[in-house]
């Protein structure tokens, strides 16, 4: 059975740093994409970043680049957001997620992990 398990998130000034970490376990994830999303109360769900296991590829969306990295650590099968210079608007319940390589669409989910970001 697929798990991944988040932690990490909590309360955070503007300006200040979170990681968040996705321990995966369950089955052999060298061919998958993980990601993390992150969404807000009546909003749809919001691509962050990905990356792969195997040849490390990775993305960011626009509205993190330079301030957010996403990274993995194969031999924990645990993969890492570190969130820099946060915002207001970041705050969201960050969920990591999991999809083959073959699908559009991620398969395997996180319970999620709060982030929130004060002024």
């Amino acid at each position: 059975q697929v798990q991944l398990v988040e932690s990490g998130g909590g309360l955070v000034q503007v300006g200040g740093s979170l990681r968040l970490s996705c321990a995966a376990s369950g089955r052999t994830f060298s061919s998958y994409v993980m990601g993390w999303l992150r969404q807000v109360p009546g909003k749809e769900r919001e691509f962050v970043a990905s990356i792969t296991w195997g040849g490390g590829s990775i993305a960011h969306a626009d509205s993190v680049k330079g301030r957010f990295t996403i990274s993995r650590d194969n031999a924990k099968n645990t993969v890492y957001l570190q969130m820099n210079n946060l915002k207001p608007e970041d705050t969201a319940v960050y969920y990591c997620a999991a999809r083959s390589y073959m699908r559009a669409e991620y398969e395997y989910w996180g319970q999620g992990t709060q982030v929130t970001v004060s002024s």
